[in-house]
């Protein structure tokens, strides 16, 4: 995700000539700045405005979390752990991933421990993509899919999810655009980035959805790359469909998935990522040499922590309380809500608002949002390679209910 470097501030700008006089070499990611997520968040915090841009909780997690980490601690279980993670969380997790989606990993040679679901992503991709390979990514997508691709030496190949308008011109949801996606995949093809709940949009994948894809790739050798990082975040008594669920998907599959997201602990930086141990043997050949292994006490906390409390199982009515209440008071807004049957963020159109700003693009306008009204969000244009405007912003509503209640106010003005 990347910003246009009249969005530098000065200091922060690199001092070109000084690079060339030193003979510095070229940069692996020319075309990226500082995220948007690191820019809006500052702005919030200078602005003092209600930070609902960056998706983080602002509440803590159980206490009981911090208890068994604090307990592996002064057990002593502060050395390295195994490159691939303890074998007592790798043990819980293909017990959790059997009783939720009916798959059998091995933990021994199927499941790996990294530093969080961004890692998981870049090393799921340096493992198999070759310069020159093709990676098909649908857009919007997560900023860190693209950098991963072209860091190794792959082609990234954007598809727009189709954006669905209503009379107005107002964009009301998003769909695959299944024939453009067909008509992606070629020879080259090595991988295929899908996300589901989709981070920023909302949307989640159905199982026919994931049908088609299988029917899509039966007869290819390409690979794909499952985000399911938000994974427990599903409303309204559906079901999350993985790909672990998926017989024919899952054998192609790398699922990657985070604790800090289900555990409201996203500073933690610990995630998993479950493939078939072919895929696995390859995807460990890279982790092992990029960061080996992840941090020991919290593998024990948090393998101790699944043993004892189901508190992915309860995550849903949670956010979905969180989701309802946002929703109900942006109703009292202009703002065109979109659907959220995922994730903890909502997305709203704003080209609907009487305020003459609503004619601004989507990072002029989140500013002018942070600055003036106090809340800041997140411009969805910036999650595309090339940004497209829709007059779409993301919010985030993973916070307390004060923080929900003291921005709904503010943006009850507009």
């Amino acid at each position: 995700m990347k910003i246009q470097e009249s969005s530098y501030s000065s200091d922060s700008a690199p001092n070109l000539k000084d690079s060339a006089a030193m003979g510095l070499f070229p940069s692996r990611l020319p075309h990226v700045g500082t995220t948007i997520f690191t820019i809006m968040s500052a702005l919030a915090s200078e602005s003092k405005a209600i930070n609902l841009g960056q998706g983080f909780p602002d509440f803590p997690c159980d206490p009981d979390l911090i208890a068994k980490v604090s307990t592996a601690m002064l057990a002593g279980h502060n050395q390295y752990p195994p490159m691939a993670g303890i074998v007592e969380l790798r043990t819980a997790i293909a017990q959790k991933i059997l009783a939720e989606y009916g798959k059998s990993y091995q933990p021994e040679t199927e499941i790996t421990i990294t530093a969080g679901g961004t890692q998981g992503i870049l090393t799921a991709v340096l493992c198999c993509v070759h310069p020159g390979d093709e990676v098909i990514l649908l857009e919007p997508a997560y900023d860190s899919y693209q950098p991963a691709i072209e860091l190794a030496g792959g082609k990234p190949i954007g598809i727009s999810l189709q954006a669905i308008r209503n009379p107005e011109g107002q964009v009301t949801a998003y769909e695959i655009p299944w024939e453009k996606l067909s008509q992606a995949i070629n020879s080259k093809t090595r991988l295929m980035m899908i996300n589901s709940p989709h981070n920023p949009t909302g949307m989640v994948w159905g199982k026919a959805d994931l049908d088609r894809l299988a029917k899509l790739l039966e007869n290819t050798a390409v690979l794909v790359c499952s985000d399911e990082v938000y994974e427990h975040m599903v409303y309204d008594g559906q079901a999350h469909q993985s790909v672990a669920s998926h017989p024919q998907l899952a054998k192609r599959s790398f699922l990657i998935s985070s604790f800090g997201k289900t555990y409201h602990v996203t500073g933690w930086k610990i995630g998993y990522v479950a493939a078939p141990a072919a895929l696995s043997h390859e995807f460990r050949k890279v982790h092992q040499f990029n960061v080996f292994t992840v941090n020991t006490p919290v593998q024990y906390g948090i393998a101790q922590y699944l043993q004892t409390a189901a508190h992915y199982q309860n995550l849903p009515n949670f956010y979905q309380a969180k989701r309802d209440y946002f929703r109900a008071g942006l109703a009292n807004t202009r703002f065109k809500l979109l659907p959220c049957p995922g994730t903890y963020f909502q997305c709203v159109d704003y080209s609907a608002l009487t305020v003459p700003e609503a004619k601004l693009n989507e990072s002029d306008f989140c500013r002018w949002l942070t600055t003036e009204i106090g809340v800041a969000a997140i411009p969805v244009s910036a999650f595309y390679a090339k940004p497209l405007e829709s007059g779409v912003v993301r919010f985030c509503f993973a916070k307390q209910a004060e923080t929900l209640k003291s921005a709904l106010l503010r943006l009850q003005h507009l």
